[in-house]
């Protein structure tokens, strides 16, 4: 499985709506993913993008729990999905423009590492967000919780 992608990025978009992966994120590709990836419809009107081992574990997981939530959401990833593209050696991968036009992407993207997948974001949606985010978990966790 690909690795743990982590960090945030600021990236420009070029006229033909590619973008280029920061390199620590393309580090984390796995050679059975052989930088093979699908990309689809995020959670929070923003773009994910699955290394091809990921998105299959992915699927796999939704079809074996089928409850129907799972099933739904297994229905608009592949319904949002491109088809299963091949990231170029230097990062770059074309995002569709249906999946632009939902995440209201234009020149630049922050394009953020959550996990078993990357995630590509409007700046200022992001940043709205993120406050929420910060907000929330400054609500819920203490100094204490980061204790080992």
């Amino acid at each position: 499985m690909s690795g743990e992608f982590l960090g945030t990025f600021h990236i420009a978009v070029n006229k033909q709506k590619w973008v280029t992966l920061p390199a620590v994120l393309k580090k984390k590709f796995s050679t059975i993913s052989k930088q093979k990836l699908i990309i689809t419809i995020g959670p929070q009107k923003n773009i994910v993008i699955y290394p091809l081992d990921n998105w299959n574990e992915k699927i796999s997981s939704l079809r074996e729990k089928a409850t129907p939530r799972d099933i739904t959401m297994l229905h608009n990833l592949r319904y949002f999905a491109s088809s299963e593209q091949k990231m170029e050696n230097t990062g770059r991968i074309k995002l569709s423009d249906e999946l632009i036009e939902l995440a209201n992407i234009s020149e630049k993207v922050m394009i953020k590492g959550e996990g078993s997948f990357i995630s590509i974001w409007d700046p200022e949606r992001y940043k709205i967000v993120r406050e929420k985010t910060i907000l929330e978990h400054m609500e819920m966790f203490k100094s204490e919780d980061y204790q080992t």
